[in-house]
Formats: C-alpha cells, structure tokens, sequence
C-alpha cells in the first residue's frame, strides 16, 4: 500500500510540519481539528508537499531523513523543487 511523506506549513506561527501517513487529506484535516497536540497551536495547516512511497517503511525512513536536516532552508528546498 502506497504511503506518503507530508509537509505542511501554518502561515500564523511561520512553522512547517513533517509526517507520514496512507491518507495525507485525512492527516491535513485531523491536524486542522486540533487532533494532534504538536500542530494544534499552527491551525490552520496547509498541504506545502508530498511524496509518494511504495510503503509505509519507506515513507518513514524518508521523513526520519527530512526531520534529521533540522533545515528550513532543505525544508523549502523541497517544496520548491516539489
């Protein structure tokens, strides 16, 4: 089952966020109901970047490498680039 890396970016703290999931626009709107406790405070969240992978294995060794740049300037590097 195909999997997906995500980036979204919240325009009212200037903060963009990295996960990984089967189902993205589901993800986008449960972090847009306040679902999760570390994005709750950047509502609202909008879809910056995605990256389809073959599974989900995949697609969390490639957001374990974006996370690990620690970069913001990688971060927008990627989504230009997108």
């Amino acid at each position: 089952m195909a999997h997906f890396v995500y980036i979204l970016y919240s325009e009212k703290v200037n903060k963009y966020y990295v996960g990984s999931s089967h189902d993205p626009s589901l993800r986008l709107l449960l972090h847009n109901q306040g679902a999760t406790r570390s994005t709750k405070a950047g509502i609202p969240w909008k879809l910056a970047f995605i990256e389809k992978h073959v599974d989900k294995s995949a697609a969390l060794k490639r957001e374990k490498e974006i996370k690990r740049q620690k970069s913001r300037k990688y971060i927008e590097q990627l989504i230009q680039a997108g």
